[in-house]
């Protein structure tokens, strides 16, 4: 666990206390902090009464508090807390900004932060590989993995290595990091800003937070992408501020969990990261080909018949499917849920490497109805028979891929779970060969 003499007799409310809200309650009471904590679930306060002074925020006089720190998962746009804040003059702030007020109590070490829209997580786990790979210590965390404070700290020399989402960005105020990056950009919660301009704003300011002599790296996807980096790099010294190209980077077919074009943008990313942290192109080539992707993301979950089943359950949103599409030539392609959007625009260059479509879930009926004149169209609604249907109909050298390009949560608790009924089925099969 992170403690830090920066909290020492300071007073903080903590609204949340799930993963990375117990995580800071905890941080800030072993640092000498005064605390304040809620939350809806019984059981979540009940982990916290030991350390913390159970209120709710929203009832308690706010004055003289140094920070609320609030869940991710709390929208500000709408919920009253953000206006409570404010009326007290009291900063709305994250697990993040936690331990970036915490930094300079550590020894010494730096800081990655990666940010964008997809590809966060496999991005952030590749650079955690090729800094472990070349003898570095690192720790990673943010949105992926164990809190960040809850983790114990690095010795000097160490590396944190972050996934931030836009919604642990505006938590944070002063997380400089040593190389931030972003991988690309497409509209996504937009329940959460005024428009994608304001996504795209949300983003931005991790850039913002840093200084001149820090590196800034760019994806090279989309035209947004592209319009941060411009606009930055007019302001900054060209060795601090890079754009990622992708065709630059050759060996792809060496990486067995790096296949396809957003992996081969994932990587160009990574190793643009640890080249400015100072690892040689000879130390991450030596690296890249050991690398094993993240669970639900382009995971090779086996073969069955001369067919490969593939797993991308995170592909939550058309933007993330439609890369996957483009990793294979033949793909017998599984998706639905609750859609994003009323179209599949980003995945339409790749209609053509797609043999059939198994669709599912609330959105079976409208995306259906979108492909059917591209492709044929079975509606399945489980899916377990979705899989069990294109096992019948996939060939030899074909692929069945779960990318649903919608959220889960009509038929599962999240992309995690419907993943895990993916490979089950893939289990069932191959167990019934055998029987």
């Amino acid at each position: 666990m992170i403690v830090s003499p920066a909290f020492a007799n300071k007073k903080f409310a903590i609204l949340g206390l799930a993963r990375s809200g117990l995580a800071s309650a905890k941080t800030l009471a072993a640092s000498g902090a005064l605390i304040t904590a809620w939350d809806s679930d019984e059981a979540a306060r009940a982990a916290a009464a030991d350390i913390a002074e159970i209120a709710d925020p929203m009832e308690v006089d706010l004055t003289g508090f140094d920070g609320i720190v609030v869940s991710p998962g709390v929208p500000l746009i709408r919920h009253p807390i953000a206006r409570k804040a404010q009326a007290a003059g009291v900063p709305i702030i994250g697990d993040m900004e936690l331990f970036a007020m915490a930094r300079a109590s550590l020894p010494e070490h730096r800081v990655v932060g990666i940010t964008g829209t997809n590809g966060k997580s496999t991005t952030t786990a590749l650079v955690y590989h090729l800094i472990k790979s070349a003898a570095l210590p690192a720790r990673m965390a943010g949105n992926i993995g164990v809190p960040i404070l809850s983790q114990s700290p690095l010795p000097a020399g160490g590396v944190y290595i972050l996934e931030l989402s836009s919604y642990q960005i505006d938590l944070t105020h002063s997380l400089q990091c040593d190389v931030a990056a972003l991988i690309n950009l497409s509209p996504d919660h937009l329940d959460r800003y005024h428009g994608y301009e304001g996504y795209i704003e949300a983003k931005a300011r991790l850039f913002a937070m840093q200084s001149a002599q820090q590196h800034s790296i760019f994806g090279n996807g989309d035209d947004d992408t592209r319009s941060i980096y411009l606009k930055l790099a007019a302001q900054k010294d060209r060795d601090f501020c890079q754009l990622a190209e992708p065709t630059d980077l050759k060996g792809q077919e060496n990486w067995p969990s790096l296949q396809g074009p957003h992996n081969l943008e994932n990587a160009a990313i990574a190793v643009k990261i640890v080249e400015a942290l100072g690892i040689s192109e000879n130390q991450w080539r030596r690296a890249m080909p050991h690398f094993r992707g993240l669970p639900h993301r382009m995971e090779i979950v086996g073969e069955y018949a001369g067919v490969l089943y593939v797993n991308d359950s995170k592909a939550t949103n058309a933007a993330s499917t439609a890369p996957a599409l483009a990793a294979y030539p033949r793909i017998h392609w599984i998706l639905g849920g609750i859609a994003k959007s009323e179209h599949l625009n980003e995945c339409k260059p790749n209609f053509g490497h797609v043999v059939k479509a198994y669709t599912i879930g609330e959105s079976g009926a409208s995306l259906g109805a979108i492909l059917a004149p591209y492709m044929p169209v079975i509606s399945c609604e489980m899916l377990a028979t979705a899989v069990a249907q294109a096992a019948m109909a996939a060939k030899p050298g074909d692929v069945v891929m779960l990318s649903p390009a919608c959220a889960s949560f009509d038929q599962f608790k999240d992309f995690e779970a419907r993943g895990d009924c993916f490979k089950a089925a893939f289990a069932n099969l191959t167990k019934d060969a055998h029987e």
